[in-house]
């Protein structure tokens, strides 16, 4: 059977293939503990589950709707962008996705031409190259380290800029490492972009979960003179605790969002109508429960991180934001370990779920060899027992 270049030159997404290959597992009895998928383990508000199932019920959900967005969804993504970001955004600036994974490759697909160059800082999350090359893009990769906290340097970023560089592509907090950039140099980074003409494209996705000291800035805010060339992609999915609703949205120029709206009337057509509402709902009602999940998986955060520290030979920066630990096991490759001598972050995560039945997503998956990202996203006795079987391990 005959399946195009396109498809045989994509990967599949490696934490989506680990979370389902943990899962398996499980269902066959093997008690595995998964830390790959990036997904919170909290049931979704209930004020928000009612609100879904009222439009369940009424006929207008029922049918077609504009493939931009319901547009009391549109105004009330625009109104909390301004409440939450300090960014001011009009309505026909914002349309609708199929959660933020989509709302990131219409950008793409509306954004770039063949040949285009894009800078993508690493480590990265797995979907940005092969949606960038979907796109006819070329993504850059951008090599930070935990030295710097994970996080580029302007200097770093004009050294990778050539003359088909057309857009960056940042996120903070990030997924996979937690870094989260101070808004110095978010307003740097910004600065940057706009006195060389490049489009930025900024994951705001993790924004409300930042822990400490960190505050999230979003580069709009930060530099006002990118503005005018920057596009926000964001969703319900991880602050709500929304990621099987799958509502995501994207807010930049009019020009682009009538672009993907216009691609979206020819490959979706409209975001199901019950999970728009519950998305509204997220939006305009009551907040508490961002702000008990945020303390949950800050508590999870520290638990993690004092856990793997413990570990000799296993270095970790202290994630800021999202819910994510990105730890260095540089120090244990080349060792023997399960009855084979480990290399690679790739073969020490298949040695992770044969012998300790715990899922890792490795770090060759964000362009970080050596590295490996386990979520936090799930409960503190989960958390404790999967990094104590990695310490058995590896011991």
């Amino acid at each position: 059977m005959s399946v195009s270049q396109r498809i045989l030159a994509m990967e599949e997404s490696p934490t989506l293939a680990v979370d389902a290959k943990a899962k398996a597992l499980r269902a066959a009895g093997e008690p595995v503990i998964g830390f790959g998928a990036g997904e919170p383990d909290f049931p979704t508000p209930p004020h928000v589950v009612e609100a879904a199932q009222r439009a369940a019920a009424d006929p207008a959900s029922h049918r077609y709707s504009p493939a931009a967005g319901q547009p009391a969804l549109r105004a009330a993504v625009a109104e909390a962008t301004a409440r939450d970001s300090g960014v001011e955004v009009a309505p026909e600036q914002v349309v609708i996705t199929n959660g933020g994974k989509h709302a990131l490759y219409a950008i793409f697909m509306a954004l770039l031409d063949p040949g285009d160059e894009v800078l993508v800082l690493a480590p990265y999350w797995v979907s940005f190259p092969e949606q960038i090359k979907l796109a006819g893009g070329v993504p850059v990769a951008v090599p930070t380290d935990g030295a710097s906290g994970f996080r580029a340097s302007v200097e770093q970023l004009e050294a990778m800029r050539t003359q088909r560089t057309k857009a960056l592509v940042f996120v903070s907090p990030s997924n996979p490492t937690g870094a989260v950039y101070p808004a110095d140099e978010t307003a740097a980074v910004g600065a940057w972009a706009a006195e060389h003409g490049i489009w930025v494209v900024t994951d705001e996705i993790y924004q409300h979960l930042v822990y400490g000291d960190a505050r999230f800035t979003s580069l709009p805010a930060a530099a006002p003179e990118a503005a005018a060339r920057t596009i926000i992609s964001s969703g319900v999915a991880k602050t709500y605790a929304m990621t099987g609703w799958r509502v995501g949205w994207a807010i930049a120029p009019v020009p682009l969002t009538k672009g993907m709206a216009k691609l979206q009337s020819q490959s979706t057509s409209n975001v199901c109508n019950v999970a728009q509402a519950a998305a509204l709902e997220a939006l305009t009602g009551p907040q508490d429960a961002v702000g008990e999940m945020r303390a949950a998986f800050d508590r999870r955060r520290r638990i993690a991180v004092d856990a793997l520290r413990a570990i000799p030979g296993v270095e970790v920066v202290e994630p800021e934001g999202a819910f994510y630990v990105f730890p260095s096991f540089e120090g244990v490759l080349g060792r023997e370990l399960g009855g084979r001598t480990v290399a690679t972050t790739l073969e020490l995560a298949e040695v992770l779920l044969e012998q300790a039945k715990v899922a890792v997503v490795p770090g060759e998956a964000f362009g970080a060899p050596g590295y490996a990202r386990l979520s936090y996203a799930l409960s503190d006795a989960h958390i404790e027992e999967g990094i104590a079987r990695i310490a058995t391990l590896l011991g």
